[in-house]
């Protein structure tokens, strides 16, 4: 079986005060890696980090509130975490505005997309595509200076992305699916890699509201999201690129490079994923 030890590797998981960072944030740290929090809701992120200290050690967890559109609070936030970890290996980009913030029920009484206040639209658009991006720009560069490194963006399912009613949730995520395969390719021969992990559902989260109509019980749990962005943050996914994959279909009791082979397809659309590179030996 390859190696999933994260021991030594230094993760930043944005939006990882709750929901899906926080599970990923917790598996990295038990996993052995030492883990950076950033999250704009501060008493979230003070709930978090007790959590992540007590998953692994104070000395491998850290927080921080920041903004992830606003580039010098983020700037700053990888500032603190190179400096208390010494480097950068993993950058799980999960901070994200989802349809409910958009205004009306998505469900119940979706609006149109010539309704949708256009400050709000802008402002999903600068985190979910534009805070992503950022982070990624400004991390890399530590990344390929260590010869090894790795994006993981959580974008959505492809048909959430043109669903009625969702506003800017769906194109801007759908920004973030293609800048995802743009990135693997241009930094093909660093040692860097850049994947996309989705739920491959509704997840049990606050982005699916109380009014959704859903049984939660049907949701996805988060922590379905740990053996995958594991596996991702691990040498066991060396030379994979250019992915999406969706946790519900990663099976726990099968090898890693097997779960991934079943859970896996290219990042984006056909057309872009042709290139990406999912090895099979």
């Amino acid at each position: 079986m390859q190696d999933e030890s994260l021991t030594g590797r230094r993760a930043l998981v944005t939006g990882g005060a709750r929901g899906l960072g926080l599970a990923m944030a917790l598996g990295l740290a038990r996993a052995g890696a030492s883990v950076s929090l950033v999250d704009i809701d501060a008493e979230a992120l003070d709930d978090a980090r007790v959590r992540l200290a007590a998953a692994a050690d104070a000395t491998r967890a850290m927080a921080r509130v920041a903004d992830v559109s606003d580039e010098a609070a983020i700037r700053s936030a990888i500032a603190a975490t190179l400096d208390a970890f010494g480097g950068l290996d993993v950058l799980v980009n999960d901070a994200g505005i989802g349809p409910p913030a958009n205004g009306r029920s998505l469900f119940s009484n979706p609006e149109k997309f010539w309704e949708n206040d256009l400050g709000r639209w802008r402002r999903t658009v600068e985190v979910n595509t534009m805070g992503s991006h950022m982070m990624a720009a400004l991390a890399v560069p530590h990344m390929i200076a260590g010869g090894w490194g790795r994006i993981v963006n959580v974008t959505t399912s492809l048909n959430a992305m043109y669903m009625a009613g969702c506003g800017a949730y769906g194109p801007s995520k759908a920004a973030l699916e293609a800048d995802t395969a743009i990135m693997a390719k241009d930094l093909e021969g660093t040692g860097v890699t850049a994947n996309v992990l989705v739920p491959g559902g509704p997840a049990d989260t606050r982005m699916i509201p109380a009014d959704s109509g859903i049984d939660r019980a049907q949701l996805i749990p988060p922590e379905r999201m740990v053996p995958p962005v594991v596996w991702l943050a691990s040498p066991g996914s060396d030379g994979v690129t250019g992915m999406r994959f969706q946790a519900a279909l990663w099976d726990p009791a099968l090898a890693p490079a097997e779960a991934a082979e079943r859970a896996g397809a290219p990042a984006a659309w056909p057309q872009l994923g042709a290139q990406a590179i999912m090895p099979h030996d």
